[in-house]
């Protein structure tokens, strides 16, 4: 069976990649989880993040933005220690900022998925790559989702960030054509 070739051979990785890598997210707490699992990878490899996640998800109490606006001095310093997440007091910011920036929008757009989707007019993009040296790092999209999400007051949103978003959520799909996934991410609907 064919793959991506940035999958390794880690069961954690390969589950990853063939059963939500690319398939289509619109729920509003898991696009938020994810948004803020790709600004923690920032210098780092998603592989390091996806081996962290649980730990992530009971550090920043499963991604509940409207838990995390409270988050204190004490509870910060609390993340600071804790060795199951990275340990970068910028990125700790970050996710409580992105907190009150994604409440604002989904008080604005109604749903944090409306916003975030119309970036690809509600519907996944599927791309045509035959080598991962074809796949790029950002886009035109790609560019104007973080410009957009920065205007809007978040952090870790640069367009590289973005588009590991993109396609993790499935707003683009980048499996290669040879890829076993390639032809079989189902849509799913609001």
């Amino acid at each position: 069976m064919k793959r991506c070739g940035w999958v390794n051979q880690d069961p954690l990785y390969i589950d990853y990649h063939d059963h939500e890598w690319g398939v289509p997210v619109y729920d509003d707490r898991l696009l938020f989880e994810y948004l803020n699992l790709e600004g923690a990878q920032a210098g780092l490899s998603w592989y390091t993040i996806l081996k962290k996640r649980e730990n992530y998800r009971k550090a920043f109490d499963h991604f509940e933005p409207s838990i995390i606006i409270s988050y204190d001095e004490k509870k910060i310093e609390e993340l600071l220690q804790n060795e199951g997440i990275v340990r970068n007091k910028l990125k700790i910011n970050a996710v409580i900022t992105n907190a009150k920036a994604f409440l604002k929008v989904t008080e604005e757009f109604g749903s944090f998925s409306k916003y975030i989707w119309s970036f690809v007019d509600g519907k996944p993009i599927k791309n045509h790559f035959k080598d991962l040296t074809e796949v790029p790092a950002t886009t035109d999209i790609s560019d104007r989702l973080s410009k957009d999400l920065k205007k809007r007051g978040f952090k870790f949103v640069g367009s590289t960030i973005c588009y590991a978003f993109m396609q993790a959520t499935g707003m683009v799909n980048d499996h290669l054509e040879s890829c076993i996934c390639y032809n079989k991410i189902p849509v799913k609907n609001t």
